[in-house]
């Protein structure tokens, strides 16, 4: 069992760090709409992020206690 355990905390850490990657790539072509005029696409982009960064804690979390 502590094989699954441990295997279900690293494939969880590899999806958080792609899920980080992903976000910082976005975020940065967000920016470079935004200075391009499209202020409401930014926002609305940045608004979806928030929901990957409350999804990303719940993550986080649940491979703390995995890992405990």
């Amino acid at each position: 069992m502590e094989d699954k355990v441990a295997s279900t905390a690293d494939a969880l850490e590899l999806l958080i760090m792609n899920q980080t990657a992903l976000r910082a790539a976005i975020e940065e072509v967000s920016t470079w709409i935004r200075q391009r005029g499209s202020v409401d696409t930014h926002d609305n982009v940045m608004v979806a992020l928030q929901a990957l960064d409350t999804n990303a804690g719940a993550i986080t979390s649940a491979i703390e206690r995995l890992r405990s």
